[in-house]
């Protein structure tokens, strides 16, 4: 097997951080041992080797933490708030860094740069400063050479994914694949005009909204004349993380707290109508990237994660949300079946089953009392156990719920998604039925009826035609028939064998019988004894195949 301790100091540094924190299965991984069955570390101990290994795997795990339909729930708590422990770059490289950038005298463009880091994250950190026509805006300025070490650690990533391949759990869940998909996100996070377009976007969404007013919800705006790949330059928002808002602690103990209220009903609209109309959310709304401004708004910010979804998805996941306040099994069994890319589960009683099991703790619950961002981690948990894969962008939805529900609930106990959303569903039915406008819905769909009726009369013909000449022809594809096919060919073949065996032994019968030389013997007893042991090895076979 493929050794990584064979290449560069820094593959060996991974390996003495792996050695220094006991994860065994890795270890005989990167050793090019022979690796037993794949087995995580503690929650705790994988998040102390990401944050060891540096920048690019805390960002890793950050990823991670946006797939609960790989992880198990414990694992994705843990990374959720995974942090590099960076201290910001010198003022004097991140100055040359932005003069790079920009191509000319930073005097020209800001009267004013905080050289002191506002923040200092695994990939960039922020600066304030001041533009000449007085507006205050953010930096995000990208770390000096942080992208020759992304490229280095996704080199090593991708050879992991192919050591893993090589195990049961890298062929289930497709490690290279998984490994790509990452990696397309680690360098997707070094452009920052991708983010900015993201900004952009949800800005665009978030402007106009039936469901709440847009006046009190703010996206940064982004200032494209000198934003590039490695710096941003967005509005800068007075205001803090809404959980250590004032609001948030001056009135903690009221229950229902009007003004607090108020606040997660905008968050729940905004997020629904992101998730469920526009089909483009914001897929990190955990506290530190939702403020209270000082003028009672409330932003959102950084806008790099995302999560998209079409709407046969959006149908999908809204007869979910159904099927779980109905307490049915049986529908969200089809439902997922209709999402997963893996096409049939192992059992599909099993997988409904598991359903029911699933449902069955909810049945004496009220809707206050269910916790939905954990109801759908366990959906994607049964999907996970019944061998379906799910689209990637599952795993983001079912965070940002998490996030968006864990967040609003620790700022306002007493609220409950379904009850902040349910005046919303008819709404929403009615605009999947009819789309945004109704008359072009129905002109749509009268022009495919017609279609059909012009068509359907000569499509019949042509059947009947084919039938009745015995030229019409059946594509069937029947599932698991190469495993039927093996199971006869290999029963064939054992009773082509016994039938030889049997063979055998009735002609060593017939030579003894007949046996009137000592040659004769020695024959009957050759063919006796080979008929035995090849009868005995047939019987074990049998028996050990069951």
């Amino acid at each position: 097997m493929f050794s990584l301790t064979q290449n560069t100091g820094r593959q060996k540094e991974i390996l003495e951080v792996v050695f220094r924190n006991g994860w065994d299965y890795m270890r005989g991984l990167l050793s090019g041992d022979e690796a037993d069955e794949p087995r995580l570390p503690s929650p705790e101990v994988l998040r102390n080797i990401l944050i060891e290994l540096g920048p690019v795997y805390v960002k890793l795990g950050q990823l991670l933490s946006t797939r609960p339909d790989l992880l198990p729930p414990r694992y994705v708590e843990t990374l959720t708030d995974l942090q590099a422990r960076v201290p910001p770059v010198p003022w004097v490289e991140v100055e040359t860094q932005i003069q790079k950038q920009l191509k000319r005298p930073l005097s020209e463009i800001f009267s004013h740069i905080d050289t002191e880091a506002v923040a200092a994250a695994s990939i960039a950190q922020i600066h304030k400063a001041i533009l000449h026509n007085g507006q205050e805006v953010a930096l995000k300025v990208q770390r000096p050479g942080i992208g020759v070490v992304v490229e280095q650690d996704i080199d090593l990533i991708k050879s992991l994914a192919e050591l893993v391949e090589v195990t049961e759990v890298g062929k289930d869940y497709d490690m290279v694949a998984l490994a790509e998909e990452f990696t397309t996100a680690l360098r997707a996070e070094l452009d920052f005009t991708q983010e900015a377009q993201y900004t952009d976007k949800l800005r665009r969404n978030l402007s106009r909204s039936r469901w709440f007013d847009p006046e009190q919800l703010v996206v940064p705006k982004v200032y494209w004349d000198i934003t590039t790949p490695n710096l941003l330059v967005l509005e800068w928002l007075d205001g803090v993380p809404i959980l250590t808002s004032q609001l948030s602690h001056s009135q903690s103990g009221e229950e229902n707290n009007p003004q607090r209220r108020e606040v997660t009903r905008l968050l729940f609209r905004a997020f629904f109508q992101q998730i469920y109309l526009d089909g483009f959310f914001h897929a990190d709304p955990h506290p530190g990237n939702m403020f209270c401004l000082n003028d009672n708004r409330v932003a959102l910010l950084d806008c790099g994660m995302v999560g998209r979804l079409d709407p046969r998805t959006q149908e999908i996941l809204t007869e979910m949300l159904l099927a779980i306040v109905d307490i049915d099994a049986q529908r969200c069994s089809e439902l997922t079946l209709e999402l997963s890319e893996s096409g049939q589960p192992r059992s599909l009683n099993r997988l409904q089953n598991d359903y029911d099991q699933m449902l069955r703790k909810y049945y004496n619950l009220s809707l206050a009392q269910i916790n939905f961002s954990e109801v759908f981690y366990e959906v994607l948990q049964v999907s996970r156990n019944n061998g379906l894969k799910l689209p990637s962008n599952m795993g983001l939805y079912a965070k940002t719920m998490a996030n968006l529900e864990g967040t609003a609930k620790t700022f306002d106990p007493g609220v409950n998604l379904l009850d902040e959303i349910k005046p919303l569903m008819t709404d929403l039915f009615r605009r999947q039925l009819l789309g945004d406008n109704p008359v072009e819905t129905f002109l749509r769909t009268a022009l495919d009826v017609k279609s059909l009726s012009l068509r359907s009369p000569r499509q019949v013909e042509l059947f009947l035609d084919r039938l009745t000449s015995e030229t019409l022809k059946w594509n069937i594809t029947i599932r698991n028939l190469d495993s039927l096919r093996r199971s006869l060919a290999d029963s064939a073949n054992r009773l082509t064998f016994g039938i030889i065996v049997g063979s055998l032994i009735i002609g060593a019968a017939i030579v003894s019988a007949s046996a009137a030389t000592p040659q004769l013997s020695i024959i009957s007893n050759i063919l006796f004894t080979t008929a035995s042991l090849l009868g005995l090895w047939l019987s074990v076979s049998i028996l050990r195949q069951k």
